[in-house]
């Protein structure tokens, strides 16, 4: 099924941003999170073993959309699409990187700070947007100033988004869903503490309320 990465957006109000250590990892932590509601993953290529991590779970977890975050590289688009990647999140902004995604075809959120990258990004088709790092940018503030001159622009801020906050942000027109870490602590993680993972979920699937509402089911 194909997806823009807009419907990846409105999955859900919190996108988990997700590094993975151990691949022995992935499945569990992604059935934790789905348990809590949580359908769409952003597995970091920060680790050794990410692009294994996306493909165990693409390939065994029904229900989960997996992307790709941290992509830096243009030759990470094809090598994400053939990992099982739905889609593809960047910290940043450049002309190499959107003439890859354009390529394969691979949705792609990418990150901007300023306003000049807000107008690159629309000059290159693009309307969906990852605000980072969101809280050194300004936060809900710099939020509200770029939705005048921007109306047609919506952001997934991420990069100092907690729980303590994330509803501050949520509640911006300009905010389709927020980036966080918190939802799978590296902690937790290591110690396999699933349940309290599936916690974390379903508290954030009660921050704003989508079609269906939240759930929540027994991780086990």
């Amino acid at each position: 099924m194909s997806r823009s990465i807009l419907d990846v957006l409105q999955a859900g109000p919190v996108l988990p941003v997700i590094v993975i250590e151990r691949l022995g990892d992935a499945v569990p932590l992604a059935r934790a999170l789905l348990a809590g509601g949580v359908r769409v993953l952003e597995v970091t290529l920060r680790t050794p073993v990410a692009l294994r991590a996306m493909q165990a779970i693409a390939a065994e977890v029904d229900g989960v959309i997996v992307g790709a975050g941290t992509v830096t590289d243009p030759d990470d688009f094809e090598r994400c699409r053939s990992a099982g990647a739905a889609f593809g999140v960047s910290p940043g902004l450049t002309a190499e990187l959107c003439a890859a995604a354009r390529a394969s075809g691979l949705p792609w959120l990418p990150g901007v700070m300023t306003p000049s990258e807000v107008i690159a990004a629309k000059s290159a088709g693009l309307r969906q947007m990852k605000l980072f790092p969101a809280g050194a940018a300004g936060g809900p503030a710099m939020l509200k100033a770029l939705a005048g001159p921007f109306p047609d622009v919506t952001f997934c801020p991420t990069g100092g988004v907690t729980a303590a906050n994330a509803a501050e942000y949520l509640a911006l027109p300009n905010v389709t869903c927020v980036g966080g870490s918190w939802l799978a602590p590296a902690d937790a993680i290591a110690g396999g503490q699933w349940r309290r993972i599936t916690a974390l979920a379903c508290e954030a699937q009660s921050l704003r309320r989508h079609a269906g509402g939240p759930w929540c089911a027994d991780a086990g």
